[in-house]
C-alpha cells in the first residue's frame, strides 16, 4: 500500500518547477515536485498530485491564495517553501512574515498530514546573493521552530552542500536547473522513506573559461536575468502575474 496518496505541492518558483523545462507539461515545467509525485504513483494507482505553486510569490501572497485551497483538498502529504522571495528585498521584516507562516503551517499539519518545511539555500559562495547570507540564517533559524511548533519535517537546504556546485543551478542563477531539482527529488523521497528509481543527476565537465570570458558570461547574465529582474521589481510586476497553477486540483500523473 503506498504511503501517501493525496499530494498537494504549495509555494513558488521553487515548487513550481522553474528551471527545469519541460513542453509537455502544465505551465512547461517539471520540477522536483512532479518528479516526487510521479514516483508515488508508481506505489499505488490510486495516488492524486495537485500543485499550487506560482513563480514570483511572496509569503503573504502563498498564505492567502495556496492554504485555503490546500485544505480543501484533504491532503496526507503537503509540501510548502515560502519566502525566498520575500528575503531578496531590500527590506523584510522575517519576524512577521514568519510568525504568519507558523499560523499556516499549523493548520495544514492540523489535517493530519505529513507536513515538508523547507531552510533556504546558503548562498555564502553566491557573488550575487552571498551579501544575504545572514538574513538567510535568519530565515532558517525562524523556521525550524516553526516547523518543530507543528511535528513538520526539515527539508535542510542550507546543509545539502552539493548545491554548492553551480551544475545543479539554472543559468539565471537564481533557480535550480533540472540537475538540481532531480538531486531534490531524492532528498524528498529519502526523507520520506519512499524507494524510488530516481538517478543520480549527470553533471557536465566544468568548463575553463578564461577572464575575459568569465565577463562575458557575467555581462550576458546582467542582461538576460538581473535586468528584467530589477525592472519587474521596480514596475511592482512579479513574472507570475499572469500564471496558474499548473495542478490546480488532484489528479492522477501521467
Amino acid at each position: 500500500m503506498a504511503p501517501y496518496l493525496r499530494y498537494v505541492a504549495l509555494g513558488d518558483s521553487f515548487t513550481e518547477g522553474v528551471g527545469d523545462p519541460d513542453p509537455t507539461r502544465p505551465n512547461g515545467l517539471r520540477g522536483w515536485a512532479d518528479r516526487v509525485a510521479e514516483q508515488l504513483a508508481r506505489q499505488d494507482p490510486r495516488f492524486r498530485y495537485a500543485n499550487l505553486a506560482i513563480r514570483g510569490r511572496k509569503l503573504p501572497a502563498i498564505l492567502a491564495e495556496q492554504i485555503e485551497p490546500a485544505l480543501a483538498l484533504a491532503p496526507d502529504l503537503v509540501t510548502i517553501y515560502a519566502g525566498g522571495n520575500d528575503m531578496l528585498r531590500p527590506k523584510v521584516d522575517l519576524d512577521a512574515r514568519v510568525a504568519a507562516y507558523d499560523e499556516a503551517l499549523g493548520r495544514l499539519a492540523g489535517t493530519g498530514a505529513r507536513l515538508l518545511v523547507w531552510t533556504a539555500f546558503d548562498a555564502g559562495d553566491s557573488g550575487v546573493f552571498g551579501s544575504l547570507r545572514g538574513r538567510f540564517a535568519l530565515y532558517n533559524e525562524l523556521v525550524r521552530e516553526a516547523a518543530d511548533n507543528h511535528g513538520a519535517t526539515i527539508v535542510d537546504f542550507w546543509r545539502f552542500h552539493e548545491y554548492r556546485d553551480w551544475r545543479y543551478w539554472d543559468t539565471d542563477r537564481l533557480h535550480m536547473g533540472p540537475a538540481g531539482h532531480q538531486r531534490m527529488a531524492q532528498r524528498v523521497l529519502d526523507l520520506l522513506g519512499v524507494p524510488h528509481t530516481i538517478a543520480d543527476p549527470v553533471l557536465p565537465e566544468l568548463p575553463v573559461r578564461s577572464r575575459r570570458e568569465q565577463a562575458r558570461d557575467n555581462l550576458e547574465w546582467a542582461r538576460t536575468s538581473a535586468v528584467p529582474w530589477v525592472h519587474r521589481r521596480l514596475t511592482g510586476r512579479s513574472s507570475g502575474d499572469t500564471v496558474t497553477p499548473k495542478r490546480p486540483t488532484l489528479a492522477p500523473i501521467e
